[in-house]
């Protein structure tokens, strides 16, 4: 997760975008990114965002 942006705005943005523009489901991007599903939500939950499942999406 060392390529992601650290600022969580910023990775809120790149992570909604991805899910938005590429991938079908958060598992699918985290396997073709090389990204820990669980530490990702765990980063984004400690700034404040929540994923839904059923928009695709944090917030």
């Amino acid at each position: 997760m060392n390529e992601l942006p650290q600022d969580p705005a910023m990775l809120l943005s790149f992570v909604n975008m991805k899910l938005r523009d590429a991938y079908t489901s958060l598992d699918e991007m985290c396997d073709d990114l090389g990204i820990d599903r669980d530490a990702l939500i765990k980063r984004m939950s400690a700034a404040g965002f929540e994923y839904s499942p059923e928009h695709k999406r944090f917030w």
